[in-house]
């Protein structure tokens, strides 16, 4: 009996010892964009997790600093993981199709990532 008792509590420590930390993450974006004219709407997509405003279906809105040129964004993500996943979307059009998404790994040093990237360049 004592044995069932003692194999309970390990198994409720280790239970609740294996849950990982999340960190809030301010993610910095800047797109550029070659070689397309009269844009309407540039996005980011990516990982839905809790506290991430990114998801597979719908774009996150960037913001237009230079016409048919250069977009950004600045969003935050709650992740117990380094990195997050993403794609690009102009005008509905996904970039890098047939590729892997992007991967940001957050920085180790700040809460804050920054990238600089350019679209449908790996």
């Amino acid at each position: 009996m004592k044995n069932k008792i003692l194999i309970a509590i390990i198994i409720a420590i280790a239970a609740t010892g294996c849950v990982q930390k999340s960190y809030v993450h301010t993610i910095k974006l800047e797109l550029t964009i070659n070689n397309k004219k009269d844009i309407k709407k540039v996005g980011v997509r990516g990982e839905e997790n809790q506290g991430n405003p990114l998801n597979w279906n719908s774009d996150l809105p960037m913001n237009e600093v230079i016409k048919d040129s250069l977009y950004t964004v600045t969003f935050k993500i709650e992740s117990g993981y380094k990195f997050a996943e993403i794609k690009f979307v102009v005008d509905d059009e996904w970039e890098l199709k047939d590729q892997p998404n992007r991967r940001i790994t957050f920085s180790d040093k700040s809460d804050t990532t920054f990238l600089n990237l350019t679209f449908d360049k790996p």
